[in-house]
Protein backbone atom coordinates (compact mmCIF):
# COMPACT_ATOMS: atom_id res chain seq x y z
CA UNK A 1 0.00 0.00 0.00
CA UNK A 2 1.07 3.84 -0.77
CA UNK A 3 1.98 5.55 2.96
CA UNK A 4 3.38 9.26 3.76
CA UNK A 5 6.56 8.83 5.52
CA UNK A 6 8.37 12.10 6.98
CA UNK A 7 11.63 10.86 5.19
CA UNK A 8 13.62 14.44 6.37
CA UNK A 9 12.36 17.18 8.53
CA UNK A 10 11.87 20.68 7.27
CA UNK A 11 10.30 21.40 3.93
CA UNK A 12 7.50 19.81 2.84
CA UNK A 13 9.63 18.20 -0.09
CA UNK A 14 10.99 15.83 3.12
CA UNK A 15 7.46 13.86 3.11
CA UNK A 16 7.56 10.73 0.53
CA UNK A 17 5.37 8.22 -0.35
CA UNK A 18 6.28 4.88 -0.26
CA UNK A 19 5.28 1.84 -0.45
CA UNK A 20 4.43 -0.68 2.69
CA UNK A 21 3.03 -3.91 3.26
CA UNK A 22 -0.11 -3.96 3.36
CA UNK A 23 -1.49 -4.25 7.02
CA UNK A 24 -3.46 -6.93 8.49
CA UNK A 25 -5.72 -6.28 11.81
CA UNK A 26 -4.70 -7.78 14.92
CA UNK A 27 -6.99 -9.10 17.54
CA UNK A 28 -9.24 -6.08 18.82
CA UNK A 29 -8.75 -4.40 15.37
CA UNK A 30 -10.39 -3.82 12.04
CA UNK A 31 -8.68 -2.96 9.00
CA UNK A 32 -9.79 0.05 6.97
CA UNK A 33 -9.59 1.05 3.89
CA UNK A 34 -9.00 4.48 3.71
CA UNK A 35 -10.79 7.40 1.58
CA UNK A 36 -10.57 10.55 3.03
CA UNK A 37 -7.50 11.71 5.27
CA UNK A 38 -7.38 15.00 7.34
CA UNK A 39 -4.69 17.38 6.79
CA UNK A 40 -3.81 20.00 9.43
CA UNK A 41 -1.41 22.48 11.14
CA UNK A 42 -0.40 19.78 13.41
CA UNK A 43 0.95 17.35 10.49
CA UNK A 44 2.64 20.33 9.72
CA UNK A 45 4.53 21.19 12.47
CA UNK A 46 5.68 17.41 13.03
CA UNK A 47 7.38 17.28 9.32
CA UNK A 48 9.02 20.35 10.31
CA UNK A 49 10.68 18.94 12.79
CA UNK A 50 9.14 21.59 15.26
CA UNK A 51 7.91 18.81 17.38
CA UNK A 52 11.43 16.31 17.28
CA UNK A 53 11.97 16.11 20.79
CA UNK A 54 7.71 14.63 21.37
CA UNK A 55 8.25 11.19 20.30
CA UNK A 56 8.66 11.86 16.22
CA UNK A 57 11.66 10.87 14.41
CA UNK A 58 12.34 10.94 10.76
CA UNK A 59 10.90 7.96 8.51
CA UNK A 60 7.45 7.73 10.52
CA UNK A 61 4.42 7.56 8.89
CA UNK A 62 2.27 10.55 9.76
CA UNK A 63 -0.92 9.70 11.35
CA UNK A 64 -4.54 11.30 11.98
CA UNK A 65 -8.04 10.99 11.04
CA UNK A 66 -9.41 8.79 8.48
CA UNK A 67 -12.69 7.73 7.06
CA UNK A 68 -13.19 4.75 5.05
CA UNK A 69 -14.53 1.14 4.89
CA UNK A 70 -14.36 -1.67 7.44
CA UNK A 71 -12.53 -4.61 4.91
CA UNK A 72 -11.39 -6.79 8.01
CA UNK A 73 -12.21 -7.61 10.91
CA UNK A 74 -9.20 -8.94 13.84
CA UNK A 75 -9.48 -11.91 16.33
CA UNK A 76 -12.36 -10.46 18.58
CA UNK A 77 -14.31 -8.15 16.55
CA UNK A 78 -17.63 -8.71 15.49
CA UNK A 79 -17.83 -9.78 11.92
CA UNK A 80 -21.26 -7.34 11.63
CA UNK A 81 -18.34 -4.12 11.39
CA UNK A 82 -17.48 -5.78 7.92
CA UNK A 83 -19.01 -3.15 5.17
CA UNK A 84 -19.38 -0.02 7.46
CA UNK A 85 -18.13 3.27 6.85
CA UNK A 86 -16.60 4.54 9.71
CA UNK A 87 -14.43 7.81 10.99
CA UNK A 88 -11.72 7.22 13.27
CA UNK A 89 -8.42 8.69 14.90
CA UNK A 90 -4.75 6.47 14.34
CA UNK A 91 -3.35 9.35 16.60
CA UNK A 92 -0.09 10.64 15.13
CA UNK A 93 1.42 8.12 14.04
CA UNK A 94 0.09 5.62 10.55
CA UNK A 95 -3.26 7.30 9.51
CA UNK A 96 -1.66 8.59 5.82
CA UNK A 97 -1.92 5.57 4.11
CA UNK A 98 -4.52 3.86 1.97
CA UNK A 99 -5.24 1.20 4.08
CA UNK A 100 -5.37 1.38 8.39
CA UNK A 101 -5.37 -1.16 11.35
CA UNK A 102 -7.29 0.37 14.45
CA UNK A 103 -8.83 -0.55 17.57
CA UNK A 104 -12.65 -1.21 17.21
CA UNK A 105 -12.98 0.54 20.29
CA UNK A 106 -12.50 3.42 18.33
CA UNK A 107 -14.09 3.67 15.80
CA UNK A 108 -17.66 5.88 15.07
CA UNK A 109 -20.36 4.93 12.38
CA UNK A 110 -20.72 7.45 9.66
CA UNK A 111 -24.37 8.09 8.51
CA UNK A 112 -24.91 7.77 4.89
CA UNK A 113 -25.53 11.07 3.93
CA UNK A 114 -22.08 11.92 5.41
CA UNK A 115 -19.43 11.72 2.76
CA UNK A 116 -15.90 10.42 3.84
CA UNK A 117 -14.39 14.17 3.34
CA UNK A 118 -17.00 15.84 5.68
CA UNK A 119 -16.43 13.19 8.00
CA UNK A 120 -13.21 14.03 8.73
CA UNK A 121 -12.91 17.58 8.10
CA UNK A 122 -16.16 18.05 11.47
CA UNK A 123 -14.51 14.81 13.38
CA UNK A 124 -11.58 16.25 15.49
CA UNK A 125 -11.88 19.50 14.13
CA UNK A 126 -15.18 19.90 15.63
CA UNK A 127 -14.55 17.30 18.36
CA UNK A 128 -11.55 19.56 20.08
CA UNK A 129 -13.29 22.88 19.61
CA UNK A 130 -16.05 21.12 21.41
CA UNK A 131 -13.86 20.08 24.76
CA UNK A 132 -12.31 23.40 24.41
CA UNK A 133 -14.94 25.04 24.69
CA UNK A 134 -16.05 23.02 27.55
CA UNK A 135 -12.43 23.46 29.06
CA UNK A 136 -12.53 27.27 29.05
CA UNK A 137 -16.20 26.70 31.06
CA UNK A 138 -18.21 28.62 28.00
CA UNK A 139 -21.55 29.39 29.51
CA UNK A 140 -24.73 30.75 27.22
CA UNK A 141 -24.67 34.37 26.65
CA UNK A 142 -21.06 35.06 27.47
CA UNK A 143 -18.74 36.66 24.40
CA UNK A 144 -16.05 34.43 22.73
CA UNK A 145 -12.50 35.29 20.86
CA UNK A 146 -11.17 33.00 18.39
CA UNK A 147 -7.77 33.13 17.68
CA UNK A 148 -6.82 31.67 14.13
CA UNK A 149 -10.61 31.24 13.16
CA UNK A 150 -9.82 30.31 9.61
CA UNK A 151 -8.49 26.75 10.08
CA UNK A 152 -10.31 23.93 10.89
CA UNK A 153 -10.31 23.70 14.62
CA UNK A 154 -11.31 27.33 14.51
CA UNK A 155 -13.92 27.58 11.95
CA UNK A 156 -15.73 24.55 14.30
CA UNK A 157 -14.93 26.53 17.21
CA UNK A 158 -17.02 29.33 15.92
CA UNK A 159 -19.81 27.37 14.60
CA UNK A 160 -20.12 25.21 18.25
CA UNK A 161 -20.19 29.19 20.02
CA UNK A 162 -23.04 30.13 18.15
CA UNK A 163 -24.96 26.88 18.35
CA UNK A 164 -23.95 27.22 21.98
CA UNK A 165 -25.64 30.48 22.20
CA UNK A 166 -22.36 33.08 22.34
CA UNK A 167 -23.60 36.73 23.28
CA UNK A 168 -20.62 37.47 20.67
CA UNK A 169 -18.05 35.95 18.54
CA UNK A 170 -15.09 37.23 17.49
CA UNK A 171 -12.53 36.21 14.99
CA UNK A 172 -8.90 37.17 14.06
CA UNK A 173 -8.34 36.75 10.66
CA UNK A 174 -5.72 37.47 8.04
CA UNK A 175 -8.05 39.87 6.02
CA UNK A 176 -11.49 41.61 6.40
CA UNK A 177 -12.65 38.81 2.96
CA UNK A 178 -11.58 35.73 5.36
CA UNK A 179 -13.71 37.47 8.28
CA UNK A 180 -16.76 37.74 5.86
CA UNK A 181 -16.55 34.22 5.55
CA UNK A 182 -16.37 33.65 9.01
CA UNK A 183 -19.11 35.69 9.39
CA UNK A 184 -21.20 33.51 7.62
CA UNK A 185 -20.24 30.86 10.06
CA UNK A 186 -21.31 32.93 13.10
CA UNK A 187 -18.80 35.35 13.84
CA UNK A 188 -20.15 38.94 14.81
CA UNK A 189 -16.88 40.72 14.97
CA UNK A 190 -13.63 40.26 12.92
CA UNK A 191 -10.22 41.61 14.04
CA UNK A 192 -6.69 41.52 12.98
CA UNK A 193 -4.22 38.95 13.69
CA UNK A 194 -3.02 40.94 16.52
CA UNK A 195 -6.94 40.71 17.89
CA UNK A 196 -7.19 44.69 17.57
CA UNK A 197 -9.94 46.85 15.55
CA UNK A 198 -9.36 49.77 13.45
CA UNK A 199 -9.53 50.28 9.60
CA UNK A 200 -11.65 47.93 7.57
CA UNK A 201 -11.86 45.91 10.85
CA UNK A 202 -14.40 45.80 13.73
CA UNK A 203 -13.96 47.92 17.03
CA UNK A 204 -11.80 45.58 19.79
CA UNK A 205 -13.58 44.72 22.73
CA UNK A 206 -13.10 41.97 25.74
CA UNK A 207 -14.18 38.88 25.94
CA UNK A 208 -15.18 35.91 28.63
CA UNK A 209 -13.73 33.65 26.68
CA UNK A 210 -10.29 33.14 24.45
CA UNK A 211 -9.54 29.80 22.44
CA UNK A 212 -5.95 30.33 21.05
CA UNK A 213 -5.01 28.06 18.66
CA UNK A 214 -2.07 30.04 17.59
CA UNK A 215 -0.02 30.76 20.68
CA UNK A 216 3.39 32.43 19.46
CA UNK A 217 5.21 35.06 20.76
CA UNK A 218 2.14 37.09 20.83
CA UNK A 219 -0.01 35.40 23.11
CA UNK A 220 0.55 37.30 26.55
CA UNK A 221 -0.92 40.22 24.61
CA UNK A 222 -4.34 38.30 24.38
CA UNK A 223 -4.77 38.56 28.60
CA UNK A 224 -5.56 42.24 28.03
CA UNK A 225 -8.36 41.05 26.05
CA UNK A 226 -10.03 39.09 28.50
CA UNK A 227 -13.07 40.51 31.13
CA UNK A 228 -12.38 40.02 34.65
CA UNK A 229 -12.97 36.31 35.51
CA UNK A 230 -12.19 35.86 31.92
CA UNK A 231 -10.24 32.46 30.09
CA UNK A 232 -7.58 31.66 27.54
CA UNK A 233 -7.75 28.25 26.64
CA UNK A 234 -4.51 27.35 24.56
CA UNK A 235 -5.15 24.49 21.96
CA UNK A 236 -2.77 24.56 19.50
CA UNK A 237 1.18 25.91 18.64
CA UNK A 238 0.61 26.82 15.48
CA UNK A 239 2.52 30.01 15.68
CA UNK A 240 5.38 27.90 17.75
CA UNK A 241 5.40 28.31 21.57
CA UNK A 242 4.88 31.46 24.04
CA UNK A 243 7.72 33.35 25.69
CA UNK A 244 9.02 31.61 28.97
CA UNK A 245 7.71 34.81 30.56
CA UNK A 246 4.39 34.75 29.62
CA UNK A 247 3.03 34.41 32.87
CA UNK A 248 3.83 37.62 33.93
CA UNK A 249 1.00 39.39 31.75
CA UNK A 250 -1.20 37.74 33.95
CA UNK A 251 0.40 38.70 37.07
CA UNK A 252 0.08 42.59 35.84
CA UNK A 253 -3.43 41.88 35.52
CA UNK A 254 -3.98 40.27 39.41
CA UNK A 255 -6.98 42.22 40.16
CA UNK A 256 -9.23 41.00 36.76
CA UNK A 257 -8.83 37.10 38.16
CA UNK A 258 -7.90 35.77 34.75
CA UNK A 259 -7.35 32.35 34.12
CA UNK A 260 -4.91 30.45 31.42
CA UNK A 261 -5.22 26.44 30.41
CA UNK A 262 -3.88 24.82 28.13
CA UNK A 263 -5.74 21.83 26.61
CA UNK A 264 -5.21 18.70 24.52
CA UNK A 265 -8.11 16.37 23.39
CA UNK A 266 -5.51 13.55 24.60
CA UNK A 267 -6.83 14.37 28.52
CA UNK A 268 -10.71 13.24 27.14
CA UNK A 269 -11.69 10.09 28.05
CA UNK A 270 -11.92 7.87 24.99
CA UNK A 271 -15.59 7.14 25.51
CA UNK A 272 -16.52 10.95 26.10
CA UNK A 273 -14.36 11.55 22.73
CA UNK A 274 -15.87 9.44 20.30
CA UNK A 275 -19.83 10.33 21.92
CA UNK A 276 -18.99 13.88 21.26
CA UNK A 277 -17.77 12.88 17.60
CA UNK A 278 -21.05 10.51 17.09
CA UNK A 279 -22.80 13.75 18.31
CA UNK A 280 -21.21 15.96 15.49
CA UNK A 281 -22.05 13.62 12.65
CA UNK A 282 -25.53 12.92 14.06
CA UNK A 283 -26.17 16.93 13.82
CA UNK A 284 -24.37 17.54 11.16
CA UNK A 285 -26.63 19.11 9.28
CA UNK A 286 -26.35 22.25 11.31
CA UNK A 287 -22.87 22.96 10.92
CA UNK A 288 -21.19 23.57 7.43
CA UNK A 289 -18.06 21.68 6.72
CA UNK A 290 -15.33 23.44 5.49
CA UNK A 291 -13.34 21.99 2.70
CA UNK A 292 -10.50 24.48 1.68
CA UNK A 293 -9.13 21.66 -1.43
CA UNK A 294 -9.42 17.76 -1.88
CA UNK A 295 -6.09 16.20 -3.16
CA UNK A 296 -4.98 12.83 -3.79
CA UNK A 297 -2.58 11.22 -1.17
CA UNK A 298 0.41 11.60 -4.11
CA UNK A 299 0.20 15.63 -3.60
CA UNK A 300 0.57 15.57 0.06
CA UNK A 301 4.03 17.84 -0.40
CA UNK A 302 1.31 20.60 -2.52
CA UNK A 303 -1.11 19.79 0.50
CA UNK A 304 1.85 21.31 3.09
CA UNK A 305 3.07 23.70 0.92
CA UNK A 306 -0.66 25.45 1.01
CA UNK A 307 -0.73 24.77 5.08
CA UNK A 308 2.89 26.48 5.55
CA UNK A 309 1.62 29.42 2.86
CA UNK A 310 -1.05 29.95 5.26
CA UNK A 311 -4.06 30.67 2.76
CA UNK A 312 -5.70 27.08 3.94
CA UNK A 313 -9.37 28.54 5.29
CA UNK A 314 -11.28 25.23 7.26
CA UNK A 315 -9.37 21.74 5.84
CA UNK A 316 -7.28 20.12 3.33
CA UNK A 317 -8.20 16.78 2.86
CA UNK A 318 -6.71 13.52 1.53
CA UNK A 319 -7.69 11.06 -0.98
CA UNK A 320 -5.73 7.72 -1.54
Amino acid sequence: MKAVAVQTFGPPEGLTVVDLPDPAPAAGQVLIDTEAIGVGGEHALIRSGALAGYGFEEGHILGGEIAGTVTAVGDGVDAAWLGRRVWTYTGLFGGHAEQAAAPVTGLVPVPADLSAVDAVTLGSSGMVAHFALRHAHFAPGESVLVRGAAGGIGVMAVQLAARGGAGAIAVTTSSPERGDRLRELGATHVLDRAGEGGGTYDTCETYDVVVDIVAGPDMPSFFAKLNPNGRLVAVGVMGGFPPADFGMALLGAFQKSMSFATFSADTVPDADRLAATADLFGSHGEFHPIVHEVLPLSQVVLAHRKIDAGGVFGRIVLTP
